[in-house]
C-alpha cells in the first residue's frame, strides 16, 4: 500500500513537472469525454450467485502533458465518474486517474499508446448507500488505445482494465449476522476523449 502511494505521488509530480516543461516543448492541455464502464461481479450477502454488471455511461475531465513528437510521453491527471447496473441496483464510483502513457505516431495524425494507470478511489455508492470499506484505495491498471490529432484538437479511444482484485464490502440490510455483500471495483471500460492543447 505504501509503495503504491509513493508511486502515485511520483506520477503526480512527474505530471506537474512534465506539464511545466511541455509549455516550452511539446505542450499541455485539457481533456474530457465519456466512459462506457462495467465493474466486476456483485456478490450478495445471502449467497446468491454472482451478478454480472450491465455497462453504463460515465464521464471524465482532466489535464495532460505531452513530451516528444514521433515518440512521446503523455502523463494525465483525470477525475472520473463511472456507473454499473446490477439488475436495477446502481454502483457508482468517483476516482482520480493518473495514466502515464507512451505513444508512437504511426501515419499522419494517427498514433497509438499504452501505459499504466494509477487510480485513487474517492467515493463509492451502491444503490444510494455510501461504501467506506474499499479493499485498496490505490490501484494500478492498464490503458491501451489509439487517437488522431488535428492541430490543437485530438480524439482518442482507449481500453482500461484494472490489474488486481479490489472489492468494496457493505451490509445492505439491518441484519448484521450475515456476511457483507461485495462489489468488485476493478474498471473494465472503453474511454472516448476529446482534448485541446493549450
Amino acid at each position: 500500500m505504501k509503495k503504491v502511494k509513493k508511486t502515485l505521488l511520483v506520477a503526480v509530480f512527474a505530471l506537474v513537472g512534465t506539464a511545466a516543461f511541455a509549455q516550452t516543448g511539446s505542450g499541455f492541455g485539457i481533456k474530457g469525454g465519456l466512459n462506457y464502464n462495467a465493474n466486476g461481479d456483485y456478490f450478495e450477502s445471502t449467497g446468491d450467485a454472482a451478478k454480472n454488471p450491465d455497462r453504463n455511461v460515465g464521464y471524465h475531465l482532466g489535464i495532460f502533458g505531452k513530451l516528444g513528437n514521433r515518440v512521446y510521453l503523455r502523463p494525465e491527471l483525470v477525475y472520473t465518474k463511472t456507473k454499473s447496473d446490477y439488475d436495477g441496483d446502481e454502483f457508482t464510483m468517483s476516482k482520480l486517474d493518473a495514466p502515464i502513457l507512451v505513444g508512437v505516431k504511426i501515419i499522419g495524425p494517427l498514433h497509438v499508446f499504452a501505459g499504466p494507470a494509477f487510480q485513487y478511489i474517492l467515493n463509492t455508492e451502491f444503490d444510494g448507500i455510501s461504501i467506506d470499506s474499499v479493499e485498496n484505495d490505490f490501484t494500478v491498471g492498464l490503458n491501451i488505445g489509439a487517437g488522431v490529432n488535428l492541430g490543437k484538437f485530438g480524439i482518442d479511444l482507449r481500453y482500461e482494465r484494472g490489474f488486481s482484485d479490489n472489492e468494496a464490502e457493505f451490509i445492505n440490510t439491518n441484519i448484521t449476522t450475515i456476511p457483507p455483500s461485495r462489489v468488485d471495483t476493478r474498471p473494465d471500460q472503453l474511454i472516448l476523449s476529446l482534448s485541446l492543447k493549450i
